[in-house]
């Protein structure tokens, strides 16, 4: 087994915002889900590996530039890059030049985040 990511949480201070938030920015659909302790909105499709995530809010998990950085996959990181600063969102890296790896770009998200952007083009 090669591991790849099963699920991701992304942390938020406001749920409904970081939502609206990836919703513009990334044309994502969410379900609503609520447990005991924690508010999320799931995305992907949960029934296949590296493909579904959520939105989350608890109060074991906190937003951070620091840490872990979360890449989305596009088909061109401008496109998505382009979006950001209009949904709320700052962008800190732009589209930049990897070579063979393609291209990439970072965001700072609604809620403090430092989100990643990659494409091969």
């Amino acid at each position: 087994m090669n591991n790849p990511i099963q699920w991701l949480e992304i942390a938020t201070i406001d749920l409904e915002r970081a939502k609206d938030f990836y919703a513009k920015v990334f044309n994502l659909k969410f379900v609503f889900i609520e447990m005991p302790n924690d508010k999320m909105y799931v995305f992907g499709e949960p029934d296949k590996v590296g493909s579904s995530g959520c939105l989350v809010n608890s109060s074991e998990n906190k937003p951070s530039t620091d840490g872990t950085i979360v890449y989305f996959a596009c088909a061109d990181v401008a496109v998505e890059a382009g979006k950001v600063e209009a949904a709320g969102g700052k962008l800190i890296i732009p589209k930049t030049d990897i070579g063979e790896f393609g291209f990439f770009a970072q965001f700072i998200d609604t809620e403090g985040n430092r989100i990643g952007l990659h494409s091969q083009s």
